[in-house]
């Protein structure tokens, strides 16, 4: 009788609720890679699962060895972060949905390989998570309240939201892969000082104000990680910061509690989607 954890959100919009997300889901910095410095999160996806995290956000992009049609999930490049290949990722996932019949859970890859819509498709048949998959009625952001409840998902079984950042040729022919910029709006990342937060809209580029936002009837994802400059415009995450960053201490500068609440002020509204690093820290 519990959604998502909880029975009050079963017959909850999925648009008027607030999702945890960890961002870059995929590259993990362990003991096993030596705390490699691209890694965002300290545990894999399914953990991240289990511990309550609802939304993984990833970076596709093609294998640079093994041609264009295979896909892997790698951060900046596959050079910097290799975290396998794509459909390894989505069975893992599949597999963890098979276990938690009663659990909606998000999906947004970062498109940076320009991946067709076709060719993306190919790896969730792959996978096997194909068959969760969710198709809307509507083709760009609704009123929130429109969005289906969480007993619907879970009655349909089709469990799996996936928004993706861009896609080339559009999504003809895999219509579940949902152009994230038809549905949500996000405020700025690669944020490397706890002052430098901010609740204003930053993507897509046809919102550049709060009003905008306001009345466009989108998502708000709040991207809340906080990174470290390195020089020549690399910036990677700053692991020491993270359980001041995600902290829930609305008092506290640059916490994820104190964002929340100014965006939520902003906006009348909570953040549909909070985006963090290290999730299980703070």
């Amino acid at each position: 009788s519990a959604c998502n954890n909880s029975p009050h959100l079963c017959s909850r919009s999925y648009g008027n609720i607030t999702h945890l997300g960890a961002h870059d889901s995929p590259f993990v910095s362990n003991e096993a890679n030596k705390f490699n410095i691209g890694g965002n999160q300290f545990w894999n996806s399914t953990i991240q699962l289990d511990a309550g995290v609802r939304l993984l956000s990833g970076q596709v992009h093609p294998s640079p060895s093994e041609g264009p049609s295979v896909l892997r999930v790698c951060h900046t490049s596959c050079a910097i972060y290799d975290g396998g290949l794509l459909t390894d990722w989505l069975a893992s996932i599949s597999r963890w949905l098979d276990r938690n019949a009663n659990e909606v859970v998000t999906l947004l890859l970062v498109n940076g390989g320009g991946i067709e819509a076709t060719i993306l498709d190919s790896a969730y048949k792959n996978s096997g998570i194909a068959k969760y998959t969710f198709t809307p009625s509507f083709t760009s952001a609704p009123v929130l309240s429109s969005w289906p409840d969480l007993n619907s998902f879970v009655s349909s079984n089709k469990r799996l939201i996936t928004f993706v950042d861009s896609l080339p040729s559009g999504n003809t022919g895999a219509s579940y892969l949902l152009p994230e910029f038809s549905y949500i709006f996000e405020n700025a990342y690669e944020i490397t000082s706890p002052t430098g937060f901010t609740c204003a809209p930053a993507r897509p580029p046809t919102i550049s104000t709060t009003a905008q936002a306001q009345s466009s009837n989108m998502m708000f994802l709040q991207n809340h990680f906080l990174g470290t400059a390195l020089g020549a415009g690399i910036v990677i995450p700053n692991m020491n910061a993270s359980s001041n960053t995600n902290g829930p201490d609305a008092n506290v500068t640059g916490s994820l509690g104190a964002a929340a609440k100014e965006c939520q002020m902003i906006y009348n509204k909570a953040p549909n989607f909070l985006l963090v690093d290290w999730f299980d820290h703070g």
